[in-house]
């Protein structure tokens, strides 16, 4: 007993003292094992980063798929022989739910994650506030392109594990959006730190922020016009007021550089990849559209050159030489839309494809240029609202200097454009002779409409933002577009008022996809969004 008890005593005492080396032995074990050259914690500044240059476009899915060849194309902007361009015909394709994953999936995701990390922390009100404003932005388009979508419970997945959010109406969410600006507006203080180089729209400027902030405000109360003027007029004359966009400097914009997808500019990628390549030798279906060739030469618009080139010009090796010649306004032709290769000599009884040799391309040294900037909101889009909102008596300015101002900026804004392969800017006086043969001078109140809005479609064409172009359309109704009726197309010869849903929702998503369906109406390229009365 007592060798038992010895033995007992013995061993725990050899128990605690290899626990006390053990215990010893550990501290610092936990900082041996951490990589240095690994981050083990969410970098605010990069997941900001990520969240700006994928929400600019990541490619195929958001861009090209959705930007260019439905909007491009139903906008008429564009136009092509097949049926793969959507927007040209309003025929099937089966892509029209990518904006919708790619924004929830992509865009959103790392916002998310900083929305969750800078939440009710005061050093990081500018952070935070920032993040809540391109939130905005980013569901803004989604909800304008499909009308109810989710946005409350949107991006919660990675989170709470919310992967069913809710569908909200659009009604709804317009309200939410525009009071989640002035919140967010309100809230910046340009005393504290912000995102400094990891902002790579306006480097880390709290002012600047602020003023894209309070021109989303206008945009957006613009958009209610035909649905709720009071609340328009209401939200449009708090952006005034709270001091948009005064010039070219104060543009969103994300500048690109040649080199690898994360830095070049994804709409040229695309278009140059699959629509313009070399090989194609000008032969390719895709052109530009006679609805836009046309309208700039009845203009006689200086921007034309900027815009359109015949395909020698869009050789790369050999712009510098080309360009000068195949961007003659004289030369441009536009390709009607809604045709493919047999129908369309129903227009041109005597085509044959050799003849696309003659047609327009977008100018890849310039507006399609793999160093052009993604703009996300414009100068001249601010000026063109306020000539709107002046002649509805919302702004004290004039309507005809709002006009002159925006038609001014989006002429100097061929300066933010490569210059290495077409070194082409338009003079102060051109423009000023542009605006002396387009002046606003409309006799009636629709009249003076269709001259903004006419000229806020040629003007967003420069920015590749078919997204914006094709609401203030649907909104407005200018320019007029007459929409193709090709044989078998989804619309029933009437134009695309939204995208469906993606077909995934209907299974992944299935009570709140019905739901929203019950309450929106059925799910249908013709169903309109709530604004769009």
């Amino acid at each position: 007993m007592t060798h038992t008890i010895k033995a007992l005593k013995t061993g725990v005492v050899k128990v605690g003292v290899i626990a006390m080396l053990l215990t010893s032995c550990d501290k610092g074990f936990e900082e041996l094992n951490k990589n240095p050259n690994v981050y083990t914690e969410p970098v605010i500044g990069n997941l900001f980063t990520t969240s700006l240059i994928r929400t600019a476009g990541v490619g195929t899915a958001d861009r090209n798929r959705t930007n260019i060849k439905y909007f491009g194309a139903t906008m008429q902007y564009m136009a092509a022989l097949g049926t793969n361009w959507s927007g040209d015909k309003n025929f099937e394709n089966g892509q029209f739910g990518d904006f919708f994953e790619t924004a929830y999936n992509v865009h959103l995701k790392e916002l998310q994650q900083v929305l969750a990390l800078t939440e009710g922390k005061p050093e990081m009100v500018n952070q935070n506030a920032i993040a809540n404003i391109w939130r905005v932005f980013i569901l803004h388009r989604v909800t304008d392109l499909y009308g109810d979508v989710p946005y409350s419970e949107a991006g919660q997945g990675f989170l709470t594990g919310n992967f069913k959010p809710k569908y909200d109406k659009q009604s709804d969410i317009y309200p939410m959006m525009l009071s989640a600006l002035e919140s967010a507006a309100g809230k910046l203080d340009a005393a504290k730190p912000s995102y400094g180089a990891s902002d790579v729209i306006y480097q880390g400027s709290v002012p600047k922020w602020k003023t894209f902030a309070y021109s989303m405000m206008l945009r957006l109360g613009m958009r209610l016009t035909n649905v709720d003027a009071a609340k328009s007029k209401e939200w449009v004359q708090k952006a005034i007021a709270g001091g948009v966009m005064k010039s070219n400097a104060d543009i969103a914009k994300l500048n690109h550089v040649v080199g690898n997808t994360n830095t070049e500019n994804r709409d040229a990628a695309e278009l140059k990849r699959e629509s313009f390549p070399e090989s194609n030798v000008g032969k390719g279906p895709v052109k530009l559209g006679k609805t836009l060739i046309d309208l700039l030469q009845s203009y006689n618009d200086p921007r034309l050159p900027f815009y359109a080139t015949l395909w020698e010009g869009n050789i790369l090796s050999m712009q510098a030489a080309k360009l000068p010649t195949t961007t003659n306004p004289a030369l441009q032709k536009g390709l009607p839309n809604g045709y493919d290769a047999s129908t369309i000599k129903q227009v041109i009884p005597n085509w044959s494809n050799d003849m696309l040799v003659s047609y327009s391309e977008p100018n890849t040294g310039t507006i399609a240029s793999l160093s052009a900037p993604t703009v996300l909101q414009s100068y001249a889009e601010v000026e063109f609202l306020l000539a709107e909102a002046a002649l509805r008596g919302w702004e004290s300015g004039s309507a005809a200097a709002h006009y002159n101002a925006a038609i001014n900026a989006s002429m100097k804004s061929t300066t933010l454009f490569p210059t290495n392969a077409f070194n082409y800017s338009i003079s102060q006086t051109a423009i000023d002779n542009y605006l002396a043969a387009n002046p606003l001078n409309g006799a009636t109140f629709a009249l003076q409409m269709e001259q903004i809005h006419t000229q806020f479609y040629l003007a967003h064409f420069m920015w590749y933002d078919f997204f914006e172009a094709w609401s203030n359309f649907r909104r407005t109704g200018y320019p007029n577009l007459i929409p193709p009726n090709y044989p078998g197309n989804f619309t029933g010869g009437k134009h695309l008022l939204r995208l469906r849903y993606p077909i995934s929702e209907a299974s992944l998503n299935k009570a709140n996809y019905e739901a929203a369906v019950a309450s929106q109406g059925p799910d249908l390229y013709t169903t309109p969004v709530w604004w769009d009365k």
